[in-house]
């Protein structure tokens, strides 16, 4: 199976500082979101992503996030067997330094 491509927290940072219109998608538990999220990001948890297939453009990438970068791995093959373009965002919310909200 062909890895899924990442970016790294430091690089999706550097990309929306630069103004970048990027596709995030926060993945993690309601929970875990009220701890902080990325304030360009869309929260849906990643249980409910298959019920909310029609959001998603076939047009654009995607960025997929979690805590860690596992379950946005997880859901990145999920997206791109629907034929959706992904990216996963290594190391998860754990290694984002920039603003949340």
């Amino acid at each position: 199976m062909e890895p899924i491509p990442e970016i790294t927290a430091e690089e999706l940072k550097q990309r929306l500082e630069n103004g970048e219109n990027l596709e995030v998608v926060d993945v993690r538990e309601e929970e875990e979101v009220a701890g902080g999220k990325i304030p360009q990001a869309k929260h849906i948890v990643m249980g409910t992503i298959p019920e909310h297939l029609d959001q998603f453009d076939k047009e654009k990438e995607y960025i997929f996030v979690c805590r860690s970068g596992r379950r946005s791995e997880n859901v990145c093959y999920y997206m791109r067997d629907q034929g959706f373009k992904v990216r996963n965002m290594t190391g998860g919310m754990l290694d984002w330094t920039g603003e949340t909200e």
